[in-house]
């Protein structure tokens, strides 16, 4: 699944938790590009559904948070808030993605003492922080500031208690929280009207202008949604009719190096048929229902390759050419 898959923001329910958007209107099918600008419930629903929210909870540990479960167990409710985060994690979140995904922790002071230093993780792909980042420096700027190229995200809880904003650039992240230390109710504080003005303001406190943020790695998938190979098209609610094992590259092996050549073979085991077959990003052979393939216009140097099977499940390895 790609952020320029499509995904239905429609009513649903799951077991009996049927949740509605901010503005309890729905848009029908986005991709998830606009789900994620919008704030859309029932998109981030469905995912969390798909990714499973213990899985959720776990990611986020990982990179640094320690959110904070009602009851212990996570429901999907933590897709929409329903677990607590301080200021201090969702910085650190933030500044994973803007560290190609990787945990970048952070400290009270500006030089940290080694023994406390955290060890930093990879929780997200290359390409997969560089899609976030690019989709959020998209957002349209608070009015009278300037025209943007910060990525940055607004947020309003349940009975605005919280309204926060949280951005980066190129080099520095900043977050804003407004709110009442007792966790009292603000009425009519948005994140979007209140915490988003002061956080592009504290950048610019910060430097006169935004640091470029950093430019997609090679193996990012860079197509218009209907050049997507068929089974990232559309994000589907599998439900239970997964079939079959996940899929997983054989040939060639992840770190290989080979040398050279226009044509290289590549085999796939488990999975279900057809496949597509990528190469640093690109679709270079699809509706494939054999298991084995010749790869061509692959170049000297490291090479991505990626198989997809017709449930959307995919395998990927990185070789080197000499």
């Amino acid at each position: 699944m790609l952020f320029r898959s499509l995904i239905d923001d429609r009513p649903l329910a799951f077991d009996g938790y049927a949740p509605q958007n901010f503005d309890g209107e729905f848009r029908g099918q986005v991709t998830v590009a606009e789900a994620l600008r919008l704030s859309l419930n029932l998109p981030a629903v469905q995912l969390t559904e798909a990714i499973g929210p213990q899985n959720l909870i776990a990611a986020l540990r990982r990179a640094g948070a320690d959110p904070v479960v009602p009851g212990g167990k996570p429901g999907l409710a933590v897709a929409l808030g329903g677990l607590g985060l301080t200021l201090g994690d969702l910085v650190q979140l933030y500044a994973g993605i803007a560290n190609e995904g990787v945990a970048q922790p952070i400290y009270w002071r500006a030089t940290p003492a080694t023994s406390t230093a955290q060890t930093a993780s990879r929780n997200l792909t290359r390409a997969s922080a560089w899609q976030i980042g690019d989709i959020l420096s998209r957002m349209a700027p608070p009015l009278g500031a300037p025209a943007n190229r910060l990525a940055y995200k607004t947020g309003t809880s349940y009975g605005h208690r919280d309204a926060w904003a949280i951005g980066f650039d190129g080099a520095h992240v900043i977050g804003v929280w407004l709110g009442r230390p007792d966790g009292t109710p603000v009425p009519g504080a948005f994140g979007g009207d209140l915490a988003a003005p002061l956080l592009f303001d504290a950048f610019a406190l910060l430097k006169s202008q935004f640091t470029p943020l950093r430019p997609p790695p090679p193996e990012t998938l860079m197509v218009s949604g209907a050049n997507l190979p068929d089974p990232l098209r559309i994000f589907r609610q599998w439900r239970g009719r997964v079939t079959g094992d996940h899929p997983a590259l054989i040939f060639p092996p992840d770190g290989a190096v080979l040398a050279a050549r226009p044509e290289l073979p590549a085999k796939v085991r488990d999975g279900r048929p057809p496949f597509t077959w990528m190469a640093n990003g690109a679709p270079i052979a699809t509706d494939r229902r054999t298991r084995e393939v010749i790869l061509t216009g692959l170049g000297q140097g490291y090479n991505n390759v990626t198989v997809i099977d017709a449930e959307g499940r995919s395998s990927r390895v990185t070789i080197q050419l000499k």
